[in-house]
């Protein structure tokens, strides 16, 4: 016999990218359950996500996903309360996927649907941890191609402090990994391959660091990057001298996070807050955690991190906050949808 309350129960469904995720999520109770299905696996042959492969393996996995979390958490689809899924931004097809399911299963159930701002879902991510942060709070997002510095007054109430005017922190670590000659996803094989280097060896830039606002560029970054790299490349424009790898390692985290940490602090600095909250892929880094989190404690503040799993994209994310919208009254059962690929999480509106 189930245990579930009658608290409302939301499934999430996060499809924008390159990895199936779903969740179900309990108000008064918490995450339920949560399957995550990746492929990484199928995109490191090519270097990079393929949006039609990333679409069809949606596809393929959607419905199993949501078929294991629910025997997981013990419930049944009529015990579901509504479905969150991912709306933007992301890959125009894999957002359609989730999409499309959630709201013809929302149809058969009669239950409304939230679409959900994939940021928006990274930003709350945190509140899933204990201790959780209290609004209002500074949020870090370094997701992918997003690195943005938001004030966080409440569900649905920010404003954006700062972002990136090129290429992002996530896309800096990447794009400096494959010119290393690591596999996909880079960021976390450079962030390893760092860690037996040797502090100082080589000096990178650190764009606008300086600047004077809390925006961000690591185009710069990525150029100088490949100098170095041609700089101590062989004939075969390969860096055969394994130390010297991961001294250029060393110094491209080294650089990303010093620039992620200055900012940081500036915006704590500037909007008087003291708790700051770190979301997205990126915020996995143990160098960019033990950075922040020695700097804030040294002005008296606190900050807060996703538990590592929630840090990449998931499902548990999405039907949180689906599940805080949906306290909010703000599902709908029109079942007509259109996808965002592209859509600024300052101009959120629902």
């Amino acid at each position: 016999m189930s245990l579930i309350t009658p608290s409302l129960i939301t499934l999430g469904i996060e499809s924008s990218c390159d990895e199936t995720g779903i969740a179900l999520y309990q108000m008064g109770r918490g995450l339920l359950a949560h399957a995550l299905y990746t492929q990484v696996a199928m995109h490191n042959e090519y270097g990079g996500v393929v949006p039609e492969l990333a679409s069809r393996d949606h596809v393929r996995r959607v419905i199993p996903l949501i078929r294991q979390v629910i025997r997981k958490a013990d419930v049944s689809l009529a015990q579901i309360n509504a479905i969150a899924y991912t709306q933007g931004p992301g890959l125009g097809g894999a957002l359609l996927v989730g999409a499309s399911v959630a709201n013809a299963l929302a149809y058969a159930l009669d239950i409304p649907t939230i679409g959900i701002h994939h940021l928006e879902g990274h930003l709350l991510s945190p509140l899933l941890s204990d201790p959780a942060p209290e609004f209002p709070f500074v949020a870090l997002l370094v997701s992918g191609g997003h690195t943005q510095l938001m004030r966080v007054d409440g569900v649905g109430q920010y404003t954006l402090l700062g972002e990136t005017l090129d290429d992002a922190a996530g896309e800096a670590f990447d794009k400096s990994a494959k010119l290393l000659g690591l596999s996909y996803p880079g960021g976390p094989l450079l962030a390893k391959l760092a860690a037996s280097g040797r502090p100082g060896v080589y000096k990178l830039p650190r764009p606008m660091q300086h600047s004077g606002d809390l925006d961000f560029s690591f185009s710069g970054l990525k150029t100088a990057v490949l100098t170095l790299v041609k700089q101590n490349s062989n004939d075969n424009q390969k860096i055969s001298d394994e130390q010297t790898r991961a001294d250029i390692a060393c110094a491209v985290q080294e650089a990303i996070v010093d620039v992620l940490a200055h900012k940081a602090h500036a915006a704590l600095e500037q909007t008087g807050l003291n708790q700051l909250v770190v979301a997205g892929g990126v915020g996995a880094n143990q160098l960019l955690r033990s950075r922040l989190t020695e700097g804030v404690s040294k002005r008296g503040g606190k900050v807060f991190y996703p538990d590592l799993e929630f840090c990449t994209d998931n499902g548990a994310m999405i039907a949180f906050a689906g599940a805080l919208r949906l306290a909010q009254q703000q599902g709908k059962k029109d079942y007509h949808f259109n996808v965002k690929p592209r859509w600024n999480l300052a101009e959120i509106v629902y």
